[in-house]
Formats: C-alpha cells, structure tokens, sequence
C-alpha cells in the first residue's frame, strides 16, 4: 500500500516514521519546504516525493496541515485522488474542515474521514518528529455518515497498526467541543500563567509545577490562533466557566473564607482522583 503525507512537520513527520517503523507500506511526502522533504528522505521516513502526478497511486493521503490550508489543499486536489482511495486530515478542529469540504467529497470516488492525533510536543518541525509520538495516544476520526464501514474498519486499524493505543469515532461537533477543554484552554491557561512579571525571575523558586504548568505554553502561535479562532463558541464557554471559577478562588481568598477554600480544594482533587481511576 502507498500512503502520502502532506506536510512534513512534527505530526507528518511522526506519522512517516510511524509507517516506515511499523509497516511495510511505501510514504511518499511532501512539504512547503523543500528542507522538511530532504531530511525526511535522507532517514528513511519517505520513500519518495509526492506530486500532483503520483498523488492518485495513493491508497491513503493523511493531510497534516493547518485547518484552512487542509481545506484548500483537498480542493484543489479533488479530481486527483485516486478511486478507492481514503483522504484523513490531522486538523485541531474538525466542525469547519468536515463541514466546507462536505459539497466538495460527496459523489466522489474516494473517502474523506476527519481525523485528529492526540499526540505532540511543544516543538514544531520534522526535526522534533518521532517514530513513537503516537505509543498510547488517541487517534480521533469523525467519518461522515455516507462513509462505508470497510473504509472506517480499516481505517481504525490503519492508525492502530502505527501505535495508537486506541481510535475514538466521534462528530466534528462533540470532538471540538471536547478539545475546548482538553487541548485549547490549557494552551491558554498556560500562555497567560507565563506572562506574569514573576515568571522571568522563577529560577530558584520553582519546581515540577511551573514546568507542568509552562510548558505547553511554548506554541505555534499562529497555528493556535487559527485553532482557538475556528472554535471559539466552545472555546469561549470553557473560558467563561474557568473564570466563573477562578473569581470564586480569588473571592475566597479575599474574605479568608478557608472553610470555602477547602471545600473548593476538596473537590478539585476527589475530582483528579476520579479522573485517575
């Protein structure tokens, strides 16, 4: 089978190595920058360039690009894909990108399924990419409802055969919804935790919980900007409600109410606790 992976940075990249470490399967890549496909040639994560001429000998294309350039790129490459053959995309969001492409995959001869690995680090680029970025990871797919069950069947085991640990079907509406909270407001947490003035002057003072806490906040601004943008009514409810929440720290704190404070603190960690089973 020939896989082609569009966009060779650290998901791209991470999914050639992924494929080449755990399958047989020939990758074809490529990438905006040339660079990204030279190293990904020179370590074996591609077999060769993928091309407009060659994209249909392509049994699967993975797309690992930003949202909007995901959505042009499936355009414009729409009379190009192969027959039978099954196009993902690896977008932070899946309501925008599933939703414009729904007029442009319909009555075609391939298949589109969202898609969404929930792996990464905070470095970006195929430098950082890693054979095993996906050991114990999600890999969220939202098929559309037209989509035949062979074609999500072996999808599902495609993903799982590069080391995800499990593949959750969802809707683009519930995964966007649920990557509010588990993905985009940390990032924002932690981009605004960082910016106080005390933080330059944290060496000595810190620990384990300023690194936990700072670390994803070392981002891709301009792709986390389109991501927060292209989900912000979920987004912005999960904001409303950390602030409802923080205010009622902060007031506790003011009225040295300690019995709220523990009442609070309580239930934080019982729900940690819950979470950790």
């Amino acid at each position: 089978m020939t896989i082609g992976i569009v966009g060779l940075g650290l998901i791209g990249g991470s999914l050639a190595k992924a494929v080449k470490l755990h399958t047989k399967h020939d990758v074809l890549g490529s990438d905006i920058a040339p660079s990204e496909i030279e190293k990904a040639r020179l370590v074996g994560a591609i077999d060769g360039v993928l091309t407009g001429e060659v994209l249909s000998s392509c049994d699967y294309v993975i797309i690992a690009l930003y949202p909007q350039d995901i959505i042009r790129y499936v355009r414009e490459n729409a009379q190009s894909f192969g027959d039978g053959a099954v196009v993902v995309d690896c977008g932070g969001v899946k309501r925008t990108i599933c939703g414009e492409l729904l007029d442009v995959v319909r009555g075609r001869d391939w298949h589109f399924i969202g898609g969404h690995p929930m792996a990464g680090r905070e470095y970006s680029g195929f430098r950082y990419a890693q054979d095993d970025l996906f050991e114990n990871a999600s890999m969220i797919l939202t098929p559309q409802a037209e989509t035949p069950l062979d074609v999500i069947s072996a999808a599902k085991f495609l993903f799982l055969d590069l080391g995800f640990r499990r593949v959750i079907f969802s809707t683009p509406e519930e995964h966007d919804e649920m990557i509010a909270y588990t993905s985009q407001m940390a990032h924002i947490v932690s981009s605004a935790y960082v910016r106080s003035e005390l933080a330059l002057k944290h060496k000595g003072f810190s620990a384990g919980s300023f690194r936990d806490m700072t670390r994803v906040a070392r981002l891709n601004e301009r792709m986390w900007t389109e991501l927060f943008l292209l989900n912000r009514e979920p987004l912005i409810n999960e904001l409303d409600g950390i602030l409802e929440r923080l205010t009622e720290f902060r007031d506790a704190i003011a009225d040295a109410n300690a019995s709220r404070l523990i009442e609070m603190l309580r239930d934080g960690r019982q729900r940690k606790e819950m979470l950790d089973d």
